[in-house]
């Protein structure tokens, strides 16, 4: 099976970056840490600073599903609980 490509956006309130940033930077050692995960890797838009952005590899869909379901997302959702405006995810495959 081919690697998955995960690209995560999230945007965040004006008014919210600094925590929704700092809830971000908690998930990535972690998430480096588990089986599956290739790379993870949090950027932020230079021109809209409220616009993160994660580029992730996985092994498999199975294991990046496996990854969603752990408690450290759950612990994220529940501390940026309206703080963030927009979230969208895209599962992507390489084109070699």
């Amino acid at each position: 099976m081919s690697k998955l490509t995960i690209v995560a956006n999230i945007k965040a309130k004006a008014d919210k970056v600094d925590l929704v940033k700092a809830e971000l930077l908690k998930l990535i050692e972690v998430t480096r840490a588990e089986v599956g995960c290739i790379s993870y890797d949090l950027h932020q838009d230079n021109a809209n600073p409220a616009h993160f952005m994660f580029y992730e590899t996985w092994q498999n869909r199975e294991l990046w599903q496996a990854h969603m379901g752990n408690q450290h997302l759950a612990d994220y959702v529940a501390a940026t609980e309206g703080a963030v405006v927009e979230f969208t995810l895209n599962e992507m495959t390489i084109i070699d």
